[in-house]
């Protein structure tokens, strides 16, 4: 063994060394990005399973429910609003008005825990649309308006079915009207230093709403949504959706009107939700008249309801 091995032996241990660190480094490298690479497919298949299990057969028969759970609501509110149209007794009422009609009914709490099913299943088909884009609206402007709005309307129906298990359970009523809530967010923003034109805003929304329900009834948009009818069964969902939305129109309108009278009066008890606006439209000139013929337009939109129930597109895969 010639001298001095050890020292040469420890020289190529030395720059041998930094060469294998590195590929020890390298090969870490390699394992973190193939796990962040499995973990993002793994979140990614994950994702893909909750969106078809919430897009299922299900989920289909659910928000069928909900269209027959929403037309029941919009009937009886029609028809309680007609009955005082021709003085035949009943009284303006709200969404939560009629489910307290359902379950002052005979086996109403049979029937209204029905309603709740229903009204889950539209609240679940509702985001949906808003989080799974359903109905395709995309991502655009427009698009993401439409699925914004779809969320809030699940957020209302899932308080809407939350009043009716208040009632079955008889824990209390079905909560506030829609005219005792618009009455006091509308005093809690009028009480801030920017609240009249606050109000004023929300109004020229609401009022906005009204337009492009009036736009949509006028076009027949809706019927886009539709599919496998004959054309003697597409011309009365026309007609139909058509009065059905006109009807919202006229009440949303009002809301928005009063809204904004509100903000000048600085009164918030002159702010009003769907009953008090049905009952507002009795003391108009030929307001008898009117009241008559939107109550016509909500019960006809409330089978409008019915037909979506049946005939609408609604995406499970």
């Amino acid at each position: 063994m010639p001298l001095g091995w050890e020292a040469r032996s420890v020289q190529i241990c030395r720059r041998s060394w930094p060469l294998w660190n590195s590929g020890q480094h390298l090969r870490r490298i390699e394992l973190k990005g193939s796990n962040m690479v499995h973990s993002s497919v793994s979140a990614g298949r994950t994702a893909r399973s909750a969106s078809q299990a919430a897009r299922g057969p299900g989920s289909e028969i659910l928000a069928r429910l909900g269209y027959v759970a929403k037309g029941l609501v919009y009937v009886i509110i029609g028809v309680l609003a007609a009955r005082v149209a021709v003085g035949d007794g009943g009284k303006t009422t709200d969404t939560k008005g009629a489910l307290t009609a359902i379950y002052q009914q005979p086996f109403g709490k049979v029937l209204l825990a029905a309603v709740i099913v229903g009204l889950i299943g539209y609240a679940l088909w509702c985001f949906l649309r808003a989080f799974l884009d359903a109905d395709g609206r995309g991502a655009d402007a427009k698009g993401i308006i439409a699925r914004i709005a779809y969320g809030i309307v699940g957020v209302l129906y899932v308080s809407l079915a939350y009043a009716a298990l208040r009632l079955i359970t008889g824990s209390g009523s079905a909560g506030k009207s829609t005219d005792a809530s618009t009455q006091d967010w509308t005093a809690k923003l009028l009480q801030q230093s920017y609240g009249k034109p606050l109000v004023i805003i929300a109004g020229i929304v609401v009022i906005g709403v009204a337009a492009y329900l009036a736009y949509y009834a006028y076009t027949g948009e809706f019927l886009k949504q539709f599919s496998s009818m004959s054309n003697t069964e597409r011309n009365w969902v026309r007609r139909f959706g058509t009065i059905g939305y006109l009807a919202q129109a006229v009440v949303f309108a009002e809301i928005g009107i009063f809204l904004i009278v509100a903000a000048q009066q600085g009164n918030a008890h002159a702010a009003k939700g769907i009953g008090g606006s049905l009952k507002q439209l009795a003391n108009e000139p030929y307001g008898h008249l009117l009241l008559a013929l939107v109550a016509i337009g909500f019960v006809i939109y409330g089978i409008y309801s019915f037909a979506q129930a049946r005939f609408r597109r609604i995406a499970t895969v």
